[in-house]
């Protein structure tokens, strides 16, 4: 038997109650019996009395409890629905990109409307978002009903002054981009119960969320300024070329990281649905191109480190070559016996197309693999689109993919493979997550060292010497090199290559002086079918794409602390005057 305080279940407490009535009821009898009404009028008062204060109390407490112990209160003014809730997204140094924002949904419920005419032309005047349908829905309607969200605290307060029956709010979260357009297809944009659907905002979808936990931010590999000396140079080709659409991509070689990367045409990430499909699909990771004389890069680098060339080897482009089913002619005939340095100078497709037949098919496959061209370039983004490669990769392919043709790939993978053949020769994954400063990045070996230092001159000699496709691209002092790129675009309709519908790009790496381990970036402007400027000319990648890799990495430098420096200029012609080719 137990020897504690006696304990009280529902039962007794219920017993309890009982007798207590029944001893006032005793008390209202003996009151009569006795001729005293007003004791009988008195003990009644109390008995309401007492009850109304026993209630008094009971609240008292629960609300007391609900105050110091209840967790519903802790962090913000608005606790959304459990894993909606995203962190803020920045930049490398910060900046905001995407962030959760309390914002209200407004809700009318008719049957407390006093006035339906007042309340129909109040609300359409202080909200011109709200469709006149949907409000007249809800007016006529049976039961409270949501009207529209994403109002703001501002326009929230405004409607809410308007002291209007039968209309309120729920707070909601809303996300919100503060910088609009800029990096739109990197951050992305994420759907209202809190799922990432595009860009960063579904690739990291986790990470977004459990950063939110803590209160924590998601810092992207981006850096705002260069994003926006990107953004606005492409932009400027874009006007002065008018393609149907443009990329640009800034990487830096030894970590993968994307430092920016733009896309034309472009979208708001606050209102997505206002815009087409075309608007933001992301054409740097989603779409694939037959990338032209870019593609001249990986066939010489394939070469060098093979042993098949060297520099100085020699390959005839004094008439057209046949190889497999095509006739192989180049755009600028030189009609002369070429070293490889200048194959790669002039672009030519004859002397590419005779390096590409002494490599052989399966060995050039097999080095396009390793530079990651076979397959969706490796990057957290779900929008990274698997390439277009030749079922067979005999003579016939040779004659096609040394120079670009016959392989679509997408300008992520222009990017990490160029990436890789300018860092040392690792083939790295490319990543929109900022590293920590320090950090070393290792990947499968694409070429040997030496390879990639012979290539990083190659490519400088192509912009530094006047006889170049891509002197355009030239900064003094920042020791420039890349490759351009003009691939005609196949036209399903005529069932052969276009003459007047072509993509024309520029890939660039610099500096291109120093040790390998040294400081090195990644530079893509690619313009799709673009247009004759005012001057006429064809806008090859020489024309389109240089100029404006050059004025982006002019920008970008000081940012990246990349200061000028003595030029280089190495395999100068002896023929300083010689025309200056260029690819088609």
């Amino acid at each position: 038997m137990s020897l504690g305080h006696p304990t009280f279940g529902p039962a007794q407490i219920s017993r309890r109650l009982s007798g207590l009535m029944w001893q006032f009821e005793h008390a209202f009898e003996r009151a009569r019996a006795a001729g005293r009404a007003e004791d009988d009028t008195r003990i009644r008062i109390f008995v309401v009395l007492a009850i109304f204060a026993l209630g008094f109390v009971v609240l008292s407490i629960g609300a007391t409890h609900a105050a110091l112990f209840s967790k519903a209160g802790e962090g913000d003014a608005y606790a959304p629905p459990q894993g909606a809730a995203r962190a803020d997204i920045v930049d490398r140094n910060g900046q905001m990109l995407a962030s959760d924002l309390l914002h209200y949904g407004l809700y009318i419920d008719p049957r407390e409307i006093w006035d339906t005419a007042e309340t129909r032309h109040a609300l359409s005047a202080s909200l011109p978002d709200l469709t006149p349908e949907r409000l007249e829905r809800a007016l006529r309607g049976g039961r409270r009903t949501f009207v529209i969200g994403g109002l703001t605290p501002e326009v929230r307060a405004k409607v809410h002054d308007l002291g209007l029956p039968g209309v309120s709010f729920e707070p909601e979260q809303k996300r919100v981009y503060p910088l609009g357009y800029t990096a739109a297809h990197l951050v992305g944009f994420a759907d209202t119960g809190g799922q990432g659907l595009a860009g960063a905002e579904a690739a990291l979808n986790d990470q977004i969320r459990e950063a939110a936990t803590s209160n924590g931010t998601v810092p992207l590999s981006i850096d705002l300024r260069i994003q926006a000396a990107l953004e606005d140079e492409l932009y400027k080709a874009v006007a002065q070329f008018h393609p149907k659409g443009a990329v640009g991509i800034v990487t830096n070689v030894h970590t993968g990281e994307i430092l920016g990367l733009a896309n034309f045409p472009t979208f708001d990430p606050n209102k997505p649905g206002a815009y087409s499909l075309d608007a933001r699909q992301n054409r740097a990771a989603g779409s694939i191109y037959e990338m032209g004389s870019t593609f001249k890069g990986f066939t010489v680098a394939a070469g060098l480190d093979s042993g098949v060339a060297t520099p100085t080897s020699t390959f005839d482009a004094t008439h057209p070559f046949q190889l497999g089913y095509r006739t192989i002619t180049d755009y600028h005939a030189t009609h002369a016996i070429l070293t490889l340095v200048q194959v790669f100078q002039h672009s030519s497709n004859i002397g590419t197309a005779r390096l590409g037949e002494q490599i052989g098919p399966e060995r050039l496959h097999d080095y396009f693999t390793r530079f990651g061209l076979t397959q969706a370039a490796k990057t957290e983004m779900i929008e990274t689109a698997r390439p277009l490669t030749p079922r067979v990769w005999d003579n016939d392919a040779i004659a096609s993919t040394s120079f670009g043709h016959g392989i679509n790939v997408s300008p992520l993978a222009i990017a990490r493979a160029y990436s890789g053949l300018t860092n040392g020769g690792e083939l790295l994954p490319l990543t929109i997550k900022k590293l920590a400063p320090g950090t070393v990045v290792h990947g499968p070996r694409m070429v040997s060292e030496k390879t990639a230092l012979t290539l990083l001159q190659i490519m400088r000699s192509n912009v530094s010497c006047a006889c170049g496709s891509g002197k355009s691209a030239n900064i003094l002092g920042l020791n420039i090199g890349g490759k351009t790129g003009t691939g005609d675009k196949w036209d399903p309709a005529l069932k052969h290559y276009s003459s007047t519908k072509q993509v024309s790009s520029f890939a660039a790496a610099f500096p291109t002086d120093g040790a390998l381990s040294a400081p090195r970036y990644f530079v893509l402007v690619l313009l799709d079918e673009p247009q004759r400027d005012k001057t006429g000319a064809d806008p090859t990648g020489g024309i389109v794409a240089a100029p404006a890799v050059g004025h982006i990495i002019e920008r970008i430098a000081p940012f990246l602390g990349v200061q000028k420096r003595a030029e280089t200029n190495p395999y100068t012609p002896l023929d300083p005057n010689a025309e200056a080719g260029e690819e088609h």
